[in-house]
């Protein structure tokens, strides 16, 4: 039998009358809201948290924030900035703006559900529905979907695929606050295949499992941010050639190797804990 206490902000799961250190998803999925201090991104994309977190607002001018229910629309000030951006050039190629799906919780740090990165307020995801409208209900922002622009086979976009979404793509790889930009493999070939000029910009499109209804946006670490962890830089090139692996050899692995006798049974992951975590996440979620 298990049973939670909770003391203040702490959490304390008991377990045959041994306390357990509860996974730190439990305690930042709990948060509702930002802690009140100075914004600062803390670890790194996967394993973090944010401090002084900012709202993107549930409707601004040029966007739309989707899915309100997950409380998921909160950021580090540079990503908020960014939004306003990309909206803006959306609807310089035609669109009315943009639908912004998940970018971290109130607190960042480890979801409930879903991601595995979005921890530190400079992720989130960019749907690749053009908005018909920007005055959706909350309600309704439940219950529609985005668009899927990948073949069922996985090898190609399909016919939902539009030239705009490229020049979207190529509007957020050149804002110099991003560092990556993740899609489905078949997307990441589309663009080798039509873009022409500079093609600098491919190199930061990364193809990626899933990603075929949206993109990931990454951003650097904000300058002076020292508790923030990059990423390793991307390969030098416009990863085309390598990008073919998603859509041949990706998608037809060699079945896996038998185990050998007497192997140990496979053990999960563990589950990130606070001891996992920065130090300095512990205080964000103590602070008011």
């Amino acid at each position: 039998m298990i049973r939670i206490f909770t003391f203040g902000v702490g959490l304390l799961l008991m377990a045959g009358g041994v306390a357990a250190e509860p996974p730190a998803k439990v305690l930042f999925g709990a948060e509702q809201r930002p802690s009140e201090q100075r914004p600062a991104p803390l670890g790194s994309y996967a394993r973090g948290c944010l401090a002084g977190a900012e709202p993107l607002v549930e409707t601004g001018p040029r966007w739309q924030a989707m899915r309100l229910s997950r409380n998921r629309n909160w950021a580090h000030p540079n990503a908020i900035r960014f939004v306003e951006r990309l909206s803006q050039a959306a609807v310089d190629i035609g669109w009315n703006g943009i639908y912004v799906g998940d970018m971290s919780q109130p607190r960042g740090g480890p979801m409930l559900t879903g991601h595995r990165s979005h921890q530190i307020g400079l992720d989130m995801d960019i749907w690749l529905l053009p908005p018909a409208r920007l005055d959706l209900s909350a309600r309704q922002r439940e219950n529609i979907s985005s668009l899927n622009v990948r073949s069922n086979d996985h090898k190609s976009v399909n016919a939902n695929w539009l030239p705009s979404h490229m020049a979207l793509l190529r509007a957020a790889a050149k804002d110099p606050a991003v560092a990556r930009i993740f899609v489905a493999g078949a997307i990441k070939m589309k663009l080798c295949a039509d873009a022409t000029g500079d093609r600098r910009w491919l190199r930061k499109i990364r193809p990626w499992w899933g990603h075929n209804t949206h993109f990931h946006v990454r951003l650097n670490c904000p300058r002076g941010a020292n508790g923030c962890v990059e990423q390793d830089p991307i390969p030098r090139g416009d990863g085309c050639a390598a990008a073919e692996w998603w859509v041949t050899d990706a998608l037809a692995p060699p079945a896996p190797a038998p185990p050998p006798p007497n192997a140990p049974a496979h053990v999960p992951k563990p589950e990130l804990t606070m001891a996992s975590l920065p130090t300095q996440c512990a205080g964000v979620l103590a602070a008011r």
